[in-house]
């Protein structure tokens, strides 16, 4: 066998705790939904952040984040994740544990770039995330990806900032 010209694209998994948890958040930035499984991150905590409605986790003993793994991430895709998550957050391998199947699995994370930052509080809760503030976060991320499309976009956070400032 001859080896082929095109080398198939690396795909990754990537726990997600947070606005990526909402499928249609993830199809405005993937263009699909890709397959999911629950899973569980030990030794973090979900934070809320002071002026955003988005989450952060840090380490953090005894506790756990649900979330869930989105498998088969292209690295085009990953991207994208990496440019949605911009500066606040840095992509970090950690081992997490799928509840579906009792597996532990090697997966992309995002972790709260600032370990001291004293905006974080309390615990994030996706369902009253989904009720009060999807909306506008799903038309905030429409907005950031018509801007990466553009040759001097503006990152995530000053997408967010405008967009959530007007609103």
């Amino acid at each position: 066998m001859g080896s082929s010209a095109l080398s198939p694209q690396k795909v990754h998994s990537v726990f997600v705790y947070g606005s990526l948890m909402a499928d249609d958040v993830v199809q405005v930035l993937l263009k699909r939904v890709p397959t999911s499984s629950p899973a569980i991150l030990n030794a973090y905590h979900r934070f809320s952040i002071k002026g955003r409605v988005y989450p952060a986790i840090l380490p953090a003993e005894n506790k756990k984040v649900t979330g869930k793994v989105l498998q088969g991430i292209t690295d085009s895709e990953l991207v994208v994740l990496d440019e949605f998550e911009d500066v606040e957050y840095k992509r970090s391998t950690v081992e997490v544990f799928l509840t579906d199947n009792l597996e532990m699995l090697l997966a992309y994370t995002y972790v709260w770039e600032n370990k001291d930052d004293s905006n974080l509080y309390g615990e994030w809760d996706f369902e009253e995330w989904s009720r009060l503030h999807k909306n506008d976060f799903l038309a905030m991320t429409k907005g950031f990806m018509e801007e990466l499309e553009q040759p001097e976009s503006k990152t995530r956070v000053a997408t967010y900032e405008s967009y959530f400032q007007e609103g």
